[in-house]
């Protein structure tokens, strides 16, 4: 199993009242500067919220969510000290409940 690191809020707020795109672009750069995979990934509507023992943090967290997922602790403390009004935590996927960290339960029309 792999640990994953996430933050997490409403999609308006990621979306509309934080410059998040600023943000991704700039660590991309910086990403390919040093030659490193992408290790982060932006999941609206992530499943992983559904797992019974994400229970209580979904309902801190203000819907439709989005969840920016990372297997880099440190890039995901450094979001939740830029953003602060996020949610931070983490989780151990696959398990029985988690099949996939990164899945969606939003629909592509």
């Amino acid at each position: 199993m792999t640990t994953y690191y996430y933050i997490l809020a409403s999609q308006h707020f990621l979306f509309e009242e934080e410059p998040l795109d600023e943000i991704l672009k700039e660590r991309v750069r910086y990403y390919q500067e040093k030659g490193k995979e992408i290790d982060f990934w932006l999941v609206k509507q992530p499943a992983f919220l559904e797992a019974p023992e994400m229970a209580a943090v979904k309902a801190q967290c203000p819907q439709p969510a989005a969840a920016m997922i990372s297997t880099n602790e440190q890039f995901i403390t450094w979001l939740k000290l830029r953003l602060e009004y996020v949610l931070k935590g983490q989780f151990e996927a696959p398990s029985d409940t988690i099949s996939d960290p990164l899945a969606s339960l939003e629909t592509v029309a």
